[in-house]
């Protein structure tokens, strides 16, 4: 017991000193994951717009499959990716495996079908209110795809928070395809993960406090964004 309080300690100070170490993983974990995001609901959300407003014959599979996808297992997808890769792999020439690139493209595989399915629930809804108005005005479908995007935006934020939620705290995947390789690819899961195995408890709880942290600000961020926009409708 004593061993665990003097740990925690000491990780609290590392937080509050500003370790170089830890804040070195931190910016690589918020740089990777804050890329994936942005690639992410690029791909994500103009998909959810898409499948809210154009009926089309394997419009239903679509959704059915994203929605599946939600629970994809990281593990797989981190495999899938280091098959690809690899250097026996159709990308393997590339030379993107163990580097932070192929770190961002196993989490945007992982946060893409999250995103569209979270987001295509609130479009659906709101498409159903503009459906007649935006028919009766003859516009285009990129037009109502644009204006669906741009009134939810608020849902589609909290669509995207959600990935970023999703992807911050993986690890199978990365650990798979990123090789947890110091001063490279190295991030807060795989870090406390390779910390915990090697008894540095005071690096590993420093590095879960800041992970606890990012996951409660983006919680009360989603919270405070679904508040608002409840009191909007109001």
């Amino acid at each position: 017991m004593n061993d665990l309080w003097a740990g925690m300690l000491q990780a609290f100070w590392m937080v509050v000193g500003l370790d170089p170490e830890l804040a070195e993983i931190t910016l690589r974990s918020l740089q990777v994951t804050l890329i994936a995001l942005v690639l992410g609901s690029s791909i994500a959300l103009p998909l959810a717009a898409l499948l809210a407003v154009r009926r089309f014959r394997w419009r239903r599979t679509v959704i059915a499959i994203l929605n599946a996808l939600m629970g994809l297992p990281p593990v797989v997808v981190g495999l899938v990716v280091y098959v690809l890769l690899s250097r026996s792999g159709p990308f393997g020439i590339l030379g993107l495996l163990f580097t932070p690139t192929a770190m961002i493209i196993a989490q945007v595989i992982i946060i893409v079908p999250l995103i569209a399915s979270i987001a295509h629930q609130s479009l659906r809804d709101l498409w159903s209110e503009y459906h007649d108005l935006l028919i009766s005005m003859n516009v285009s479908q990129m037009q109502k795809m644009r204006t669906l995007l741009w009134d939810a935006r608020r849902s589609l934020l909290t669509a995207s928070l959600a990935g970023f939620g999703r992807a911050i705290g993986e690890v199978g995947a990365i650990m798979i395809v990123g090789g947890n390789i110091d001063h490279a690819t190295r991030v807060l899961t795989t870090a406390i993960a390779l910390e915990t195995g090697k008894g540095d408890f005071a690096l590993a709880l420093a590095l879960g406090f800041i992970l606890i942290a990012l996951a409660i600000g983006v919680n009360l961020t989603i919270h405070w964004l679904s508040k608002t926009e409840r009191e909007g409708r109001w």
